[in-house]
């Protein structure tokens, strides 16, 4: 008989009864009826009910030990009487009597319950995450983790791209987050970075002609933590194609990552490969307030600035008039709500920050509330015929400068939508965001700055560049986002030098900044560089709309906590002296906060 185990504790069923088995794993939960202690083992398969009474040797054995204690079970399956059979647990037909137990590895009295889902401070299960790993829900959380990436894999390895692996230590790039920067000890002074992304070097790839290119690659980036973006590193589908068009690369992903969708949807409706919507930059920006929509919202807003350009109602004239906008957010069904459903409205755009959220009632066609009194009976009738809202639907309104009304007015959408109960529920609806603009204004450095990838294609070509204002221009840059949050981001590749050195230009950079900073990639275009595109999809934002959770740590093995800190194995500590003088680094203290 094997040393530990001859099943795992989820494979008896009832054609084991009589045999003799062994099973190892922890003591997942104990249960005395006087005189008869019952166990549930438990391994990384599943459970499997244990019984000892009086007549085994094990009941004092399993009597003392704590739970998560790491046991060997030698014992005879048994039938489970019908009333007792568990249908909910693939072993529960069965229970397996213990005749005797040899004890692996005992357990301390536990900081954090792993049977059962409590909830409990971050702290506690960072620091102890080898305990929360154990946990039924976070456990196979990330056994499915696995399974997406496995399945990720063979369907691009099946349309027939290749996994290649590039650098982690690199040089800093300008992708648009802090670089986490590793001294060279060897050349005192310089630093690698860890990659952002491997963006230079999978566009080098198609440089040296290998086609299709993928990786599930690690990426770095110090920024600070929130729900759907982890602290320091992170993975993505990273693929990059040659001699294609947006529309190949739409084309080709399209169907893997529905397929992927489907392959774990569990009865979840999936937007279909080749029915994902394409809508532009501006037009996402107008209907839904943000470039990262939730389709499963059907609320669409709408720009009503020129009904206000001469109204009575005079603050959003005035705003009007001073080059600001007007934003409605219908509110479909709300002739029974309360006028405390509007203003517990306003109050929340308020506590976001905002000026405020105005609104108009409307029951079997009358309208109400102040704009509606001031803006008069007829301009409301033309406002509402003219977004089709009806006579029960109210109205809420976004004004201000064109931005920060887009935003309050995309926050109110999704409020709307929430408050209304009209969001599209088990379902993932995916779109591509198109036609980025390739610059912005950046306010504080008073210049013309790239919006998105630097390394993008401008709509227009070297023409675009030098005859266009910067800010008007477009460029071959998509977004690929599924209910509200973006999933992946690509383009198409600029592959010319000048093109590329203009680009730069424009945003103050000379073609000497460009061949010291991107040396390599400048050179390589030189010498017959293809025509190509790709993008990356974020892995850890898919495994977790896939497992239905709010918080990337439900689907990661080690996170940081959210001050960026790895509690568990104390990261980052200090540097040992011996290290600093070996990297010819010399720690500057910090004088002590106010």
């Amino acid at each position: 008989m094997h040393a530990y185990r001859t099943h795992k504790c989820a494979e008896l069923r009832a054609s084991n009864v009589g045999d003799t088995v062994r099973l190892s794993g922890w003591i997942h939960r104990k249960r005395d009826h006087g005189g008869v202690l019952f166990v549930d083992l438990r391994d990384h398969y599943g459970m499997t009910q244990i019984v000892a009474d009086s007549d085994s040797p094990a009941l004092p054995i399993l009597e003392g030990l704590r739970l998560e204690s790491v046991v060997t079970i030698d014992g005879d399956v048994k039938a489970r009487s019908e009333a007792t059979v568990n249908p909910n647990l693939p072993t529960g037909e069965i229970e397996l009597f213990a005749r005797s137990v040899t004890i692996l590895s005992k357990s301390e009295e536990l900081p954090l319950p792993v049977a059962g889902e409590q909830e409990y401070p971050e702290e506690t299960r960072l620091k102890y995450r080898f305990l929360d790993l154990r946990r039924e829900t976070l456990h196979a959380n990330i056994v499915k983790r696995t399974q997406i990436i496995r399945e990720t894999r063979r369907r691009m390895e099946d349309i027939g791209f290749t996994e290649y692996s590039t650098p982690i230590l690199t040089a800093s790039s300008p992708e648009g987050a802090r670089d986490f920067l590793v001294p060279s000890r060897i050349h005192p002074g310089k630093f690698f970075a860890l990659p952002q992304a491997p963006q230079q070097y999978k566009q080098l790839l198609m440089v040296a002609g290998f086609d299709r290119y993928f990786q599930i690659a690690p990426c770095f980036r110090d920024e600070d933590p929130r729900a759907d973006r982890l602290p320091g590193e992170f993975y993505q589908l990273d693929l990059e194609m040659s001699f294609v068009t947006q529309e190949e690369v739409w084309d080709t992903m399209e169907p893997v990552m529905a397929g992927v969708f489907e392959s774990f949807a569990e009865g979840r409706k999936v937007t279909p490969a080749g029915e994902f919507p394409r809508i532009p930059y501006s037009k996402a920006m107008l209907d839904y307030g943000t470039d990262k929509p939730d389709l499963r919202n059907p609320i669409i807003i709408h720009d009503v600035t020129e009904h206000f350009r001469k109204s009575g109602f005079g603050l959003f004239e005035r705003i009007v008039e001073g080059g600001g906008v007007v934003r409605a957010i219908p509110a479909p069904g709300t002739a029974e709500k309360s006028r405390k459903f509007f203003d517990d409205m306003n109050d929340w755009a308020r506590s976001e920050g905002h000026a405020g959220l105005g609104y108009v009632t409307r029951k079997g066609g009358e309208f109400g509330g102040p704009i509606a009194k001031n803006h008069g009976e007829e301009g409301m009738k033309a406002l509402y015929e003219a977004i089709g809202l009806g006579p029960d639907d109210g109205c809420f309104f976004a004004a201000g400068k064109e931005d920060q009304a887009a935003k309050l007015a995309g926050a109110a959408r999704t409020r709307t939508g929430e408050q209304l109960d009209v969001i599209e529920k088990d379902a993932f609806r995916f779109c591509w965001i198109i036609d980025f603009p390739f610059y912005e204004w950046d306010e504080e450095e008073k210049k013309v700055d790239f919006a998105h990838n630097p390394f993008s294609m401008p709509q227009g070509g070297l023409e675009a560049l030098e005859t266009q204002d910067p800010l008007t221009i477009k460029a071959f840059q998509y977004d690929m986002v599924c209910n509200g949050y973006e999933l992946a981001s690509g383009s198409i590749r600029n592959q010319h030098p000048d093109l590329m050195v203009k680009a730069f230009e424009l945003t103050g950079l000379t073609q000497a900044d460009v061949e010291e900073r991107f040396g390599g990639m400048y050179r390589a275009f030189q010498y017959g560089a293809p025509p190509h595109g790709g993008m990356a999809a974020g892995v850890d934002r898919m495994v977790m709309l896939l497992c239905g959770v709010q918080n990337l740590r439900e689907i990661t093995l080690f996170p940081m906590n959210q001050r960026a800190e790895d509690l568990l194995m104390g990261a980052p500590s200090p540097a040992m002296a011996k290290q600093l003088r070996e990297l010819h680094i010399r720690v500057v203290e910090q004088p002590p906060k106010a």
